[in-house]
């Protein structure tokens, strides 16, 4: 008999895990001290688990596959210094050595081809195989391409991979056009790189604004500015169609001339062996607090998985670097019997030209306070809801964040908050 488990929303906010029962020839959930664990997905989100199942104690083998060749890596340094530096080169999460010296298993450059639970067994491309109790999917995103660019003529790109990054830089030359196509945080970042490059840049976005899911209209547009300070050039409520000698056209019939056009329009969760399982893929594999998913013995971790976010009442994927590494840790810790599940609130940063912005939490649907004045270059918009903290954007005010972080989830008097000389830290007393 199988135990499956079926995710849902507890009513309490807490992911519930409801049981039903199949027949089948397997074992229940294995837990085991000395369990063979396999990851897979060599990103940010598996390494950490990697490394946080022996800090815990964890005695069996661990496997960690990946399909890119490279030593596993975080991403954030793609759009920032190994865009800008032309002479950095990807910082590993650890060495070849190190993962040697915490008896972790590597097979990069290879993918997992299929999976069997009941054998509990994982096939790679080549033919091989690898025995495990217990399945970690950490197999990421995919960024999300334009078909209708496909055979253009010119060079386009998204960034990604190591590979990615490194061919951009190479396309990065003073006076060379770069259009790209989506306002994203990603997008911006690699606008920054390349003003800083000396290109000529256009940012074309299909809707009326940047950002407008992410941030307050009052940081988006603080933001939008210091682009076009810099030179960028912003095309809203349009979207590319596809190419024609050398330039870009634009869904209201306009042209750009482009030497290089860089997507960046979102990433697709990586579920094609999940759904291979049977899991729960709607939106991302759906896993709770532990990152269990609902079927025994297999979790998910980074971007792929599905967590429910109390907040907006639904299944939802944290793209952060932060959830990357605090989910997956959470869930390594669990693993072994150690921690409480996985909680907090979202979190990331972005770095663009000298501006430093952070979000924390979540602001849809509050009552937004501002801290501090715009024009100063420094200053916040809070997001409160019943005189609680729900979330915060912090503009070139790490300090404040430090402490908004902390405050987050708590009753607090908005005329402090409004207040940019009251110290934070009085709050959490």
């Amino acid at each position: 008999m199988r135990t499956q488990r079926r995710l849902r929303p507890a009513g309490n906010g807490q992911t519930e895990v409801r049981k039903s029962m199949r027949t089948d020839s397997s074992a229940a959930d294995l837990h085991a001290d000395d369990d063979a664990i396999v990851i897979v997905g060599a990103g940010q989100a598996g390494a950490r688990a990697a490394e946080a199942l022996r800090a815990a104690g964890h005695k069996g083998r661990i496997a960690l596959v990946g399909e890119e060749a490279h030593l596993p890596y975080e991403r954030p340094q793609l759009s920032k210094e190994v865009l800008l530096d032309r002479a950095s080169l990807p910082a590993s999460i650890k060495e070849r050595t190190g993962w040697q010296g915490i008896d972790v298993d590597l097979d990069l450059g290879t993918h997992v081809a299929s999976c069997n639970l009941d054998r509990r067994a994982v096939e790679l491309a080549d033919g091989r195989r690898i025995a495990f109790n217990r399945l970690v999917l950490a197999t990421g995103v995919a960024a999300r391409e334009l078909p209708q660019l496909d055979g253009a003529d010119i060079p386009v790109r998204t960034l990604r991979t190591i590979e990615d990054a490194l061919s951009l830089r190479e396309l990065f030359r003073p006076g060379a056009r770069i259009v790209l196509i989506g306002g994203g945080v990603i997008g911006l970042e690699v606008a920054s790189a390349a003003i800083k490059s000396g290109c000529a840049v256009t940012v074309v976005e299909a809707a009326e604004g940047l950002l407008s899911r992410a941030l307050p209209r009052v940081v988006a547009d603080y933001l939008q500015k210091r682009h076009e300070d810099a030179g960028v050039q912003f095309r809203f409520g349009v979207s590319g169609r596809a190419t024609a000698d050398g330039h870009l056209i634009l869904s209201d019939g306009s042209r750009i001339p482009a030497d290089c056009i860089v997507v960046g329009i979102g990433a697709e969760p990586r579920v094609v062996l999940g759904r291979q399982l049977g899991l729960d893929c709607d939106g991302g594999i759906r896993v709770d607090a532990w990152g269990r998913s609902d079927a025994p013995g297999v979790y998910a971790i980074g971007d792929v998985a599905a967590q429910w976010s109390e907040h907006q009442q639904r299944w939802a994927r944290v793209e952060t670097w932060a959830n990357a590494q605090n989910q997956s840790i959470a869930v390594a810790r669990g693993m072994v019997g150690q921690g409480a599940g996985y909680g907090e609130a979202p979190w990331f940063w972005t770095d663009q030209y000298d501006i430093n912005i952070q979000v924390a939490g979540e602001l849809s649907g509050t009552d937004l306070v501002l801290r501090g004045d715009v024009r100063s270059g420094r200053f916040a918009a809070l997001g409160l809801q019943d005189g609680t903290l729900c979330g915060a954007v912090t503009v070139n005010n790490r300090k404040d964040m430090a402490v908004l972080r902390k405050l987050a989830t708590r009753p607090v008097n908005r005329a402090d908050l409004e207040n940019p000389s009251f110290d934070l830290r009085k709050a959490l007393v």
